[in-house]
């Protein structure tokens, strides 16, 4: 292998005047210039003719590399235009627009190379390089900044290299010392945009950290030995995103990071269908079931039926049970779970049938404890035997430290969450991954890589003070953005009476109760097409859904919707989202601590068509977060309708056309 001297991309750029290198945006409206006055490669992005991100460094060090001294630099420009339909999505068909930069420098045979696209709704640049001579190559740095060129608003978790689920922050730019990507940002001029990435594959996961200058910068996850990641000479890395909008939800409404993803790798994708589901979950998180055999479990055969035959008779697809197979027993000890036998108490291959002759999906459930190493070894062993069964959807789990010194979004840990994506794929097995590597848009190269948890879930209200309704209308403007989220949503049972009636009864005080749920029932069930996910759980348990009139929404509901747009919304503070699946139109609203009344025009909906309205709305005469008014009208595309939400409250509203 060949050895050179520190390499700093931006040190090997020749003077060029940064006017000779620039690219805009389709509509003209966002421009990104390079400069390149040495020793320092530098982007700069304005909006609107303003500056968004001042000049900003660029570069990566691999130590055991340099161009050398004869460099040559240019530039070339591209463009793209088309459209591009997905097997499953918030939309079915989503156009692809944007012009293209590509700065290269080579010397020697090296090429090195920064791409920028810059879409009308953002813009994104990456690092690619072809080096002869090198198999691997140490990556030690990544020197990208992220230079916010005026006083910002900021919307972010904690940059944390083992896990997502974290409490939001709300603080000015100049406050913010490190922080995990979506990073949100509003600037004083009415500027929305979020920092994150596309396309995360054998590379670590990026988070911002404010560097000595008082400059946000790349911060990759590193490895034991504290290299950041091995690459071959030929490489390319993530994109490194800006969404930018004019308004909040026009965040949401982007599709920046999955146009930057490669087209679908799975011919077949017939076997990728979205659904509803339910399972043996909430139980185990309220403590009133166990993972483990015993008097309280409760993945048991008995269960198991009671719940297939729910799903079959209330229009739901999936069924879940967590702690079917043996190993729970070892929590906390040496992590060793057997991903193929049961406990005693479950019987699997009658389960599989009794589902598959009801027309019900089986969902498989994999916890790893961290343990990669074991589940790698027993993948293709278990995978089969799901397959045998007709099983065709994974939930897989990483609570726990990785074994080795490796952490969940070290290089190490994108791997080994790519692996299981690609390998389900060949036993055609959809993945819903729990404690996962962030959503950088891969669904559309991998489509069987459904949904992630990746934030503060349902459980969290189990078990701490839980999620408030503020953390709710910030959760599309941030972490949503980056892709679905397996949030489960959907617990009737607010105050957790009825699964506790022989414990302790809890008391709802109100949104702000140290206690239970601190969101109203309508927001729950607003909480279905807010929180979009392509498999969608009612997650509570199925007794407080049985003859309750509330739980029409979610069989009306269907997962596989093929249009969706955020319609208002500001961050923190409240959110409207509709979809339509199969001619059905679902409406969903949220607010925050606040009682507020929304004007919602239905200009959505197809002209010339009726509708009926079913509205799932806050009873806001009552103190009980249950209390709900459900009511029928009939509307059409030129109807306005009140959106009225008592405080932590919310509405749904399904509308049905009408023959």
């Amino acid at each position: 292998m060949k050895h050179g001297i520190l390499l700093v991309l931006s040190a090997c750029v020749v003077s060029v005047a940064a006017s000779a290198m620039s690219v805009k945006s389709p509509d003209g409206c966002i421009e990104v210039s390079v400069s390149g006055e040495a020793p320092r490669l530098m982007y700069s992005v304005d909006v609107d003719g303003s500056a968004l991100v001042a000049p900003s460094r660029l570069g990566v060090v691999m130590p055991r590399w340099t161009l050398g001294s004869d460099v040559s630099v240019s530039h070339s420009y591209s463009d793209y235009s088309g459209e591009w339909t997905q097997p499953w999505g918030e939309n079915r068909h989503i156009v692809e627009r944007y012009n293209e930069m590509a700065v290269n420098m080579s010397a020697g045979g090296a090429v090195f190379v920064v791409r920028f696209r810059v879409f009308d709704d953002g813009m994104a640049f990456r690092y690619e390089w072809s080096l002869p001579g090198f198999d691997v190559l140490a990556v030690t740095d990544e020197l990208t900044e992220f230079n916010m060129a005026s006083r910002c608003d900021t919307w972010s978790i904690p940059g944390n290299f083992e896990t997502y689920e974290l409490q939001y922050r709300h603080l000015p730019i100049d406050s913010v010392d490190n922080a995990n990507t979506p990073f949100t940002l509003a600037t004083a001029g009415g500027i929305y945009a979020s920092i994150h990435e596309a396309a995360l594959y054998d590379y670590p996961e990026m988070v911002l950290r404010r560097d000595g200058a008082g400059v946000l910068k790349a911060d990759l996850a590193p490895l034991p030995d504290g290299v950041k990641a091995y690459v071959p000479g030929r490489f390319v890395t993530p994109w490194r995103t800006i969404q930018i909008a004019r308004s909040a939800v026009g965040l949401i409404n982007s599709a920046m990071i999955l146009n930057l993803n490669e087209p679908s790798k799975i011919t077949d994708t017939s076997w990728i269908r979205p659904q509803k589901y339910i399972g043996i979950w909430w139980g185990m998180h309220l403590g009133t079931q166990t993972w483990t055999m015993g008097p309280r479990h409760g993945a048991t055969t008995e269960n198991a039926v009671k719940y297939i035959d729910f799903a079959a008779a209330n229009n739901i697809q999936g069924v879940l049970f967590e702690g079917w197979n043996q190993g729970w027993e070892n929590w906390g000890g040496n992590q060793h779970f057997d991903y193929v036998k049961a406990y005693d108490d479950f019987d699997m291959d009658f389960v599989a049938r009794y589902a598959r002759d009801r027309g019900i999906e089986l969902w498989a459930h994999n916890e790893t404890g961290g343990n990669i190493p074991e589940y790698e070894a027993a993948i293709d062993s278990a995978f089969a035997y799901y397959r045998s069964l007709g099983i065709h959807t994974l939930k897989t789990g990483y609570a726990g430290g990785f074994k080795g010194g490796y952490l969940h979004h070290s290089q190490y840990g994108v791997q080994h969450y790519q692996r299981v994506v690609e390998i389900a794929a060949g036993y055609q097995l959809m993945v819903d991954a729990h404690e996962p590597i962030k959503e950088t848009g891969i669904r559309r190269t991998w489509p069987n890589m459904m949904t992630r948890e990746g934030a503060r879930g349902m459980e969290w209200n189990a078990w701490s003070a839980g999620n408030t309704a503020d953390y709710l209308c910030t959760l599309p403007f941030v972490r949503l953005l980056s892709g679905p989220m397996d949030y489960t949503p959907g617990i009737f049972d607010i105050d957790y009476s009825r699964a506790k009636a022989d414990k302790e009864r809890l008391q709802w005080n109100g949104p702000n109760a140290d206690c239970c749920i601190k969101i109203t029932l309508a927001r729950q069930i607003a909480n279905w097409v807010i929180i979009y996910s392509p498999l969608q759980m009612a997650a509570d348990q199925i007794e407080n859904y049985e003859g309750h009139p509330a739980f029409r929404f979610f069989r009306d509901f269907n997962a596989d919707c093929d249009w969706s747009q955020a319609l208002q919304g500001e961050i923190g503070q409240y959110i409207v989202v509709a979809r339509r699946a199969a001619g059905r139109y679902f409406v969903g609203a949220g607010t925050d601590l606040h009682a507020r009344t929304l004007s919602l025009p239905l200009d959505f909906l197809e002209p010339d068509m009726t509708y009926e309205a079913v509205i799932y709305a806050d009873d806001t005469s009552s103190p009980d977060p249950e209390a709900i008014t459900i009511t029928s009208r009939t509307v059409t595309a030129a109807d306005t309708l009140q959106i009225v939400m008592a405080p932590s409250g919310g509405q749904a509203i399904t509308l049905i056309p009408q023959t």
